[in-house]
């Protein structure tokens, strides 16, 4: 059970940090200098870096968690995307703001996959189709969480909170 909560909370900050990108992204830009002309192009590029994160992060935890252990990445993977969430709160340029969400991405990647893999080789057989599907569930709501606190927040406090919110 405390797998599953683990999993969860974890998963509900995953998808909060992967949308708040979308949501802050122009105000965060324009904050560093990013000229609204080039606002499109850089800001899918911020979006793209993150996914290009996501999927070294996928290999790197993969074989991180097959020699260290589950447990090992998901929480060494919620801490690496935390830790760079909360530093985009005080990003000086844009290149800055690229390399955090890099990071970020690499960080984020791990979560899921080691949440489902720990709570499946946990759970007894009978639940192992509810332990993902609540771990699912959670994220959902993260991903509708960030978009509220996004669009009623300052971006700064939008990156603060879901940094602290992982390290809790």
């Amino acid at each position: 059970i405390l797998a599953v909560v683990a999993s969860s909370l974890g998963f509900f900050v995953d998808l909060y940090d992967i949308i708040i990108v979308s949501v802050v992204r122009q105000s965060s830009l324009l904050s560093v200098g990013v000229p609204e002309s080039e606002l499109l192009g850089k800001g899918i590029w911020l979006l793209n870096i993150q996914m290009i994160g996501m999927l070294i992060g996928g290999f790197l935890w993969g074989i991180i968690g097959d020699k260290k252990g589950r447990l090992t990445v998901l929480f060494g993977s919620i801490l690496m995307y935390s830790a760079a969430t909360f530093a985009c709160a005080y990003i000086s340029s844009y290149e800055m703001y690229l390399l955090l969400r890099l990071i970020a991405g690499i960080g984020l990647a791990g979560e899921l996959g080691a949440a489902i893999t720990l709570t499946t080789e946990l759970l007894p057989q009978k639940y192992r189709g509810i332990g993902p599907a609540i771990i699912a569930s959670f994220g959902m709501l993260g991903a509708i969480f960030g978009s509220y606190i996004g669009g009623h927040y300052s971006w700064e406090f939008t990156y603060q909170l879901g940094g602290a919110l992982g390290f809790v």
